[in-house]
């Protein structure tokens, strides 16, 4: 019988790809981490797992099991949840800013199902005002998004800079005008850069308006125009604009915000998940 421990190890560094990650997201050693490993290879006679100093891979053999350990994982959750003392159980109604999503939601949503599979999870993904809106007529329970500086509604996860970005940053700044990517109104991005360039009196016009980052990220590798994003949040194959050839954007705030009234134990527990893996990639 292969050891639930172990696979729980396996499965989160396929997921962060990460010894020291998985140590950290499982709150165990990454001492401990590397012997799960190494105890779950010797019991099924295989190397499941490339080491390098650049990066943790899969092996072939890894890939194939990797399938069979979440099923297993799954399966005890659902067990423990169904005969445990402290089970969860009801819906909950997630709201995440569409750029988040591109860059962090996976792990998250992976570990919440596993752990309360009794949890009937919804998942709205729409521009940060949006999903403000859709929580105060009560469509959501709990948004994760972003937020101006100085407002102060939500749980705050961290702070990050607002950055230009094109493919050939010396193109996109060629003419008179600047050419602009964005979400479509009432974006938190857009308005930010838009009243950057009016107070230095930069001209500008709007070339790609689309609801998706992917459309967004498409039309900037195309060379279309200049995009503005959270740093830690730019896309592939796009440049950061050095700070002293466009105005300084302010920064963002990203936050946890429950809608009052909804399941406090619910809402908390995928919070913790949230704040677990998000919050620690950003402090000093």
């Amino acid at each position: 019988m292969l050891n639930l421990h172990h696979l729980n190890s396996f499965v989160m560094l396929q997921q962060t790809g990460s010894f020291t990650e998985a140590a950290a997201r499982l709150g165990i050693g990454q001492s401990t981490v590397t012997q799960h490993i190494q105890r779950l290879e010797k019991s099924l006679g295989r190397q499941l797992v490339f080491r390098d100093t650049h990066q943790v891979k899969l092996t072939a053999e890894g890939e194939a099991l990797l399938g069979y350990a979440r099923g297993m994982l799954d399966m005890n959750g659902k067990v423990a949840s169904l005969f445990g003392e402290s089970r969860l159980r009801g819906r909950l109604r997630l709201g995440v800013s569409e750029d988040v999503v591109a860059s962090r939601l996976t792990s998250i949503l992976e570990d919440f199902i596993r752990l309360y599979p009794l949890v009937d999870l919804e998942l709205t993904v729409a521009l940060s005002a949006v999903l403000y809106q859709m929580q105060d007529i009560g469509d959501l329970d709990l948004v994760l998004a972003k937020r101006h500086i100085g407002e102060t509604n939500g749980r705050l996860l961290y702070r990050e800079p607002l950055v230009w970005l094109a493919r050939d940053p010396d193109l996109a700044l060629r003419g008179d005008v600047l050419p602009l990517i964005a979400f479509p109104p009432p974006s938190i991005t857009r308005r930010v850069a838009q009243e950057a360039l009016d107070r230095e009196k930069k001209a500008w016009r709007i070339v790609c308006t689309c609801g998706s980052l992917s459309g967004l990220t498409a039309a900037a590798r195309a060379g279309m125009g200049v995009l503005v994003q959270p740093r830690s949040m730019a896309p592939a194959g796009l440049k950061e604009i050095p700070a002293d050839r466009l105005p300084v954007l302010e920064d963002v705030e990203f936050v946890l915000v429950p809608r009052r009234g909804a399941d406090a134990a619910l809402t908390e527990a995928l919070s913790s998940l949230i704040v677990a893996q998000i919050a620690p990639q950003h402090q000093a």
